[in-house]
Order: structure tokens, then C-alpha cells, then sequence
């Protein structure tokens, strides 16, 4: 229909209106019955938020979607427009997106009065009725709902009592639209209380012109949960008429938070190309986050977002790749050891309690990273705390002895593929350790086996690791006690 440029050819066509809240739930109720995808690419959400978002379709509510950091609210909003029709009629050049067939406006109401059928139309394409806006403590009343324009009264002389000097704000400016608001406790608690007419009854009041505009807007708000620090929170009587609040949440299962990762790292075409990432340093990296959410260092109404999964990810491939360069090799496998690279993409992305504050970011973040894996340990191997309570022989014990011995090795960031794997090789009985509990289809996934059973060895103190400059260094456990003790011991006097 957008060949149609007339409000005579829109009737003649017999064009029918339809508020925003019945475009959504109509052309959800299509999808639903072709059994198609609403919102794609929002993964570990399918049982839970997804049906949720889609009752309230069904319901004709606004919705408040109430989650911490990185839980995608923005992006489950934004996609909501695909459920809108593709092109609406509006009376061209309205401020409001009036309907030519329900007009609101002063100037759209004129304008069909004076041409009647011949009122010019123009098509608005459904990728246009996104609105969105952060909440900020400086957003005001005449942001959001309007104001006077002395300005536009003095070009067009006309009276202040005159309904077309008023300048309309980003609300009824997004009539017809789906309007966002982002982080809405942030909003102070006086500008929230100027939505209440607006989403209730469809009042606006603007320097004293009482105007009974009935709005037609689908509105989504975002927040994070009340209590988080020390930031406002929603008034009672805004939150009272919010058709429905829906409850986002982080990904429940690793394997969901690895499909978010895969999905949302930003990559290059050689990256993906040259440097390979084993299935279990990809675990690794999710693993964190889940450590960090549980830390008693983390603060935990903050969250921990998605974004350091895909962040780490990213540094992950990055520390390999400088590797693969620099050694001048054609092509690379992520390490265990790699992990280290991703310490800055972990700093950035917890906020701390007073204890870990005192601990600093760089070792809370380095902690997660040992709890990860080994935790991830546990996964794969025999619980080196239960044998020993059993007294059971421990597959372990060839690995250990060869460091009681007084052998050390050091794994150093940038070594070179072949010295790596003599390295590893040089270890009696790790590459059968490996083979027994993780079989691996390539020789690089055994080696990264068995680079894992050592850093796991050790955070279960059953060897000795000390922290290089530039890489990490396997000892004895008892030696490497021995040693911190010499170090921080006193002098004789």
C-alpha cells in the first residue's frame, strides 16, 4: 500500500487502523502459529523470559524488564520491532506520526480540515519506530513530555494560549513508536511520576495546556534491581502501571553461556582462520564468570555481564595470535597458560566488595581464573581430596614424584610450538594421565590436556607454581614452601 500518497486513496483502499499494542500481538500470534523464532540470537532465555515477553504481547502490556548488567534487555527491545507491520500511514510532515485516519495533533487535525481526502501521506517503515532513551538525573519534564517554544510563538505570532506553540517532547514525539527507557531507577523520582497519566490514561500537561492526547505507545522500560549501590529506584505507582515485570537472568548452563560467546565475539577472518581454540580453554573462559558470580569478593548485586565472557574470549584468541606472530608460525592453538591474557578483559568487568578492593583486581581476577580450573578439574578427573581420604593409589603420583625429585619447568608465554611440547613431553606420566581421563582426537588437544593437569596440580597444591614474568614456573610444592619461607624469613642478628 505505501503507493498510496493521499488520505482518499487510504480510505479508498479500505485501510484499517490498528493500535501499536494489536500490530505486536497479531503478528505474534502469525508467529507463533508458523512455529517461527521471535527473537533471534537471545540464547538460555527459551523457557523462561522468551514466554514471558510474549504473554505480555498477548496482554497488550508495557513491560519492565528487570535484570543486572549484560542479560540483554536492550537487545530483546530493540528486536520487538520485527513484530511490528513493515509500513504504517502517517499525515506527512506531523510531529506525532498521526494517524490520517485518528489524527492527534493541532497541525495534522488542521491540515485534514483544509484538504480533506487530498491531506498528503507518507509511510513509515517499522525500523523507524524504535524510540529509545537513556535515563540520566538530568532528563526533564520538557525532555520527555514537552514545553512551550517562545521561539516558535514569536515566528508564527501567535498567542502563548495557542495549542501550536507548544514544542512536543521525545513521548508523544514517539507516537506509534515503541519507546524505551533505559535504566529507569536512574530516572529521578519526580520525572517518573510524570508517566503516570501518560501510561494510564493518556493526559499530558505542558505549561498549563491540559491536553487529553491518546497516545498509541508500546513502552518497555529497563532496570536493574532496586537495591544495586546506591542509585534510585522505580516509585510505587509508575511500577503499578507496568502491565508486566519480567525477571532476566544470566545463562544458567556453561554450554548456553559458550553458544553466547561464540555468537557475540567479534573475531577476524584470519583469527578465525589461524589460531584454533580447544573446547576446554572455551569452557575455561566461561567458567570465570560463573566463579566471579559466586565470589566473595564480587559484588554480587552488581553482576557479572555477559560482556566479560566475550571480552576474555576475545583477549584468549588475541594472546595466542601475538604468540603465533611474533614466532613467526602460520598458525596456533590456544593454551592454558594463555588465560593470563585475559586478566584485563576480568578487571574491567567486576566491581569489587571493600575485601576485594583491598585484595585489588588484578589478583581477585587471577584468583577466578585458578578456581576455574579447578573446578573444571573435578570435571574430568579424580578428586585428588577424596583419594587421598581413601587412601586410594593416586593416578597422580608419577607426575608429583618427578617434581619431588627437584625438576622444575617453565612454561613461558611466548614458546614456540616445538619447545612447548618438549617441555610437556619431558614430564613422565602426564601424557598417559592425559590420555586416561581426557582423550583427545589431535595431538594438540592432548597437549593442552596435559598443560591443564599441571595448573590444575597445582591449585591443588599437589605441585609448586610460581608466577613469572613472563610465563609460569612447576616446581615441588615442598621446595616451593621452603623457598617462600627463606624469602620472607628474618636474618640472623
Amino acid at each position: 500500500m505505501i503507493h498510496i500518497k493521499t488520505l482518499g486513496q487510504l480510505k479508498a483502499a479500505g485501510y484499517q487502523s490498528k493500535t501499536i499494542k494489536d500490530e505486536l500481538r497479531d503478528n505474534l500470534i502469525e508467529k507463533l502459529k508458523k512455529k517461527e523464532s521471535v527473537f533471534k540470537g537471545i540464547i538460555g532465555y527459551e523457557d523462561t523470559v522468551i514466554p514471558e515477553i510474549e504473554r505480555a504481547i498477548l496482554s497488550r502490556h508495557n513491560m519492565n524488564l528487570l535484570g543486572l548488567r549484560g542479560q540483554a534487555k536492550t537487545r530483546i527491545a530493540r528486536q520487538m520491532t520485527e513484530l511490528l507491520d513493515e509500513y504504517i500511514p502517517v499525515v506527512e510532515h506531523s510531529d506525532l506520526n498521526d494517524d490520517p485516519l485518528n489524527p492527534l495533533s493541532a497541525f495534522a487535525k488542521e491540515k485534514i480540515k483544509e484538504l480533506g481526502d487530498l491531506t498528503p501521506i507518507a509511510w513509515l517503515h517499522r525500523s523507524q519506530r524504535y524510540v529509545e532513551k537513556l535515563a540520566t538525573p538530568d532528563v526533564s519534564v520538557a525532555d520527555l513530555i514537552g514545553d512551550v517554544d517562545p521561539i516558535k510563538a514569536a515566528n508564527l505570532k501567535l498567542s502563548y494560549a495557542d495549542e501550536r506553540v507548544i514544542h512536543y517532547g521525545i513521548i508523544p514525539r514517539s507516537n506509534r513508536c515503541i519507546f524505551v527507557i533505559n535504566e529507569l531507577p536512574d530516572l529521578q523520582a519526580r520525572i517518573q511520576v510524570a508517566l503516570f497519566n501518560i501510561l494510564q490514561e493518556g493526559d499530558i500537561q505542558i505549561r498549563g495546556f491540559k491536553l487529553r492526547l491518546a497516545l498509541d505507545i508500546e513502552f518497555i522500560f529497563t532496570a536493574n534491581p532496586e537495591d544495586y549501590t546506591n542509585r534510585g529506584s522505580i516509585v510505587t505507582p509508575l511500577k503499578d502501571r507496568i502491565g508486566s515485570q519480567i525477571l532476566t537472568h544470566y545463562p544458567k548452563q556453561i554450554a548456553l553461556s559458550k553458544q553466547i560467546t561464540a555468537q557475540e565475539a567479534k573475531l577476524s577472518d584470519y583469527q578465525k582462520e589461524h589460531i584454533s581454540v580447544n573446547d576446554l580453554l572455551a569452557t575455561l573462559v566461561e567458567r570465570v564468570a560463573f566463579e566471579a558470580r559466586e565470589s566473595e569478593f564480587v559484588d554480587s548485586k552488581s553482576g557479572v555481564s555477559a560482556r566479560l565472557t566475550i571480552s576474555a574470549y576475545e583477549n584468549l584468541v588475541s594472546t595466542a595470535e601475538r604468540r603465533m606472530l611474533l614466532n613467526e608460525e602460520t598458525s596456533t592453538v590456544a593454551r592454558v597458560s594463555d588465560l593470563m591474557g585475559i586478566i584485563p578483559a576480568v578487571n574491567g568487568k567486576i566491581e569489587l566488595v571493600y575485601e576485594g578492593e583491598q585484595e585489588g583486581a588484578a589478583i581477585v581476577a587471577q584468583n577466578l581464573v585458578g578456581k576455574a580450573i579447578r573446578n573444571e578439574f573435578l570435571e574430568h578427573f579424580p578428586d585428588p581430596a577424596k583419594l587421598k581420604k581413601k587412601k586410594d593409589p593416586s593416578p597422580y603420583q608419577p607426575v608429583i614424584s618427578w617434581f619431588g625429585e627437584g625438576n622444575t619447568i617453565d612454561l613461558m608465554l611466548l614458546e614456540d610450538q616445538k619447545t612447548y611440547e618438549e617441555t610437556l613431553n619431558a614430564i613422565p606420566g602426564l601424557s598417559r594421565l592425559a590420555a586416561t581421563y581426557f582423550p583427545s582426537h589431535t595431538k594438540a588437544d592432548q597437549l593442552i590436556a596435559m598443560e591443564f593437569i599441571l595448573f590444575a596440580l597445582a591449585e591443588h597444591s599437589l605441585i609448586g607454581k610460581n608466577q613469572l614474568e613472563r610465563g609460569t614456573q612447576f616446581k615441588d610444592i615442598l621446595g616451593s614452601m621452603f623457598n617462600e619461607a627463606d624469602f620472607f624469613g628474618s636474618s640472623d642478628n
